[in-house]
């Protein structure tokens, strides 16, 4: 050993010692520059020493990923790409109703959509960005849990934003769940807030009272502070139905009595008072199930028992009337159209995950009646009742008692949801005209019975849509129970009774008719709305209605 190696430090030995140090060690004999002592931890992203990257003067230092790169200049980027027909102008209708500004604008990127309008309701120091998204979300809650479709509020929640001058907005619906978020630029932070929907009612009058809200706000010529606005939307939640329960429950049971004069082809009084009484007990029990707490499933369920047990009482006791006509006639008071028409239409506009929700649980309720409907006949066949799978299915021979049949069930369904008294009568029409087309083209034109009901409920969506704009309200109160005489009740009922009489195959033909007519109906509704957007422009500011814009409710 050296002179020199015996001077070297203990420290040195330690450092090149194998059973202390560990292979991520400098191995001897490399000469490593030193860095003044401090160690220097680096990573593959870091720029290797020796290159140099161009920096313009002035420049401050790389801090984050959220800073420009050193390599980039405003001053010396390339041109922006505009092309050779240039950037096509983005033009809003302004007379158009504040409902198809909306929906223009959601359906358009974030980049592409127009500026606001000039705001008269901002206050000092710009808006209250928190109580504005509450305000909307608080709006679109109501109009979600009273029905509406998902574009439509977010189209309502859109419109309410852009009234308080809040532009950069993402409205999101789904089934149960409404978000909101801003951004005032693109160098602040989003402000996103949400809000649950746990509850649902039926209540049009609700529903109207909401859209004239909506519309008193995206009126330029009215100024409602937002104060004002919460003021009102308080008195809305408080208001009280229109009808009361035994008014509902007697709607229920004229309605099941319409409905069975539809199917049975004449006017029987025997078959029309065992229908609305067979309704009227399974509301009862409805209403006695929703008081314990039970689930929708099972309140339709227990709700289709009773006109079927009423259909089959009358078939074991030897009844000169058509049992069949009854339970028919009580599943249409059950059957949750407004609930499919609002899927299907989730579904054709591109929401769906909210179209599936809703699909689901119409489902759902489809199986309760199913289940409640089934057991009695199952039952009733085993102890003798001969129901006839054919009693029913008779063409008409007087269409001016049908014609008054469906337009009472229109007006006994409009009643169930809850309309406004100046609505009943127009969808009571509405509902008249339906069935006037239906019953034209599948008994006097020998048309399929899923055309038929595909063109009626078209008509039933082209003018609820042209008397919504009439009156700036949602098209949901005049399309809704005018579609009530072509719901498949029969084939329902025909489609159970063959199951339960061990005759699946048949069973399922008609239920798969059923599916097929409440598809139809679906389509039809939302078609005929979507033609009145596109091709007519009916409503502008300046006929407007006077009453209740700055009154509140």
């Amino acid at each position: 050993m050296t002179e020199a190696e015996d001077r070297k430090p203990r420290s040195d030995e330690a450092r090149y010692d194998p059973e202390i140090t560990s292979e991520f060690a400098v191995p001897q004999g490399l000469d490593v520059p030193k860095t003044g002592g401090e160690s220097e931890t680096t990573s593959e992203f870091a720029v290797p020493q020796g290159l140099q990257t161009p920096q313009p003067p002035g420049a401050e230092p790389e801090g984050s990923a959220f800073t420009p790169p050193r390599t980039y200049s405003a001053k010396e980027a390339s041109a922006a790409f505009t092309p050779a027909t240039g950037v096509p102008l983005v033009s809003l209708i302004k007379d158009a109703p504040w409902q198809d500004r909306m929906r223009t604008m959601l359906r358009m990127p974030v980049t592409e959509r127009p500026a606001p309008e000039p705001v008269q309701r901002e206050e000092e120091g710009g808006p209250a960005v928190p109580r504005v998204l509450d305000l909307t979300l608080r709006i679109g809650e109501l109009l979600l849990a009273g029905g509406e479709g998902a574009e439509d509020v977010e189209a309502a929640m859109f419109a309410v934003c852009r009234s308080y001058g809040l532009d950069r907005c993402e409205p999101n619906v789904t089934f149960t769940l409404l978000s909101i978020s801003h951004q005032p630029s693109l160098v602040e932070d989003p402000v996103t807030a949400s809000r649950t929907v746990r509850r649902r009612g039926t209540d049009y009058t609700r529903l109207a009272a909401v859209y004239h809200l909506v519309d008193d706000l995206s009126d330029p010529e009215t100024e409602v502070s937002l104060e004002e606005a919460y003021r009102r939307l308080a008195e809305i939640r408080r208001n009280r139905h229109p009808y009361p329960g035994w008014a509902l429950t007697l709607a229920g049971g004229l309605l099941a009595g319409a409905a069975s004069l539809l199917v049975a082809g004449r006017g029987d009084p025997v078959v029309f008072l065992a229908a609305a009484v067979g309704a009227m007990l399974g509301d009862r029990l409805a209403w006695l199930c929703a008081g314990r707490g039970l689930p929708e499933f099972y309140q339709f369920t227990v709700a289709a028992m009773p006109p079927a047990a009423i259909g089959v009482a009358l078939t074991l006791a030897h009844v000169n009337v058509q049992g069949s006509a009854v339970i028919t006639g009580g599943l249409f008071a059950l059957l949750p159209g407004r609930a499919l028409v609002a899927g299907v239409q989730d579904g054709l506009t591109g929401f769906y995950i909210t179209a599936s929700a809703r699909l689901l649980e119409v489902m759902y309720f489809f199986v309760g009646i199913v289940t409640g409907v089934l057991t009695v006949l199952y039952f009733g066949v085993k102890i003798g009742g001969e129901l006839d799978p054919e009693a029913a299915l008779r063409v008409s021979e007087e269409p001016l008692l049908q014609i008054a049949a469906s337009m009472l069930l229109s007006l006994t369904f409009a009643i169930l949801l809850q309309q406004e008294r100046s609505t009943v009568l127009w969808v009571t029409l509405n509902g008249g005209v339906a069935w006037s087309v239906y019953g034209a083209m599948r008994y006097a034109g020998d048309i399929s019975p899923v055309a038929s009901t595909a063109v009626a409920a078209g008509l039933v969506g082209l003018f609820g849509q042209l008397l919504s704009r009439y009156r700036f309200a949602s098209a949901l109160p005049y399309t809704t129970a005018a579609i009530g005489p072509l719901l498949p009740g029969s084939s329902t009922y025909f489609g159970l009774l063959s199951i339960a009489q061990n005759d699946v195959d048949k069973g399922l033909v008609s239920l798969a008719k059923a599916v097929s007519l409440a598809m139809a109906i679906a389509i039809g509704v939302n078609l005929g709305s979507e033609i009145s957007r596109l091709f007519l422009r009916i409503g502008s500011a300046g006929k407007r209605r006077a009453a209740k814009r700055t009154r509140g409710f």
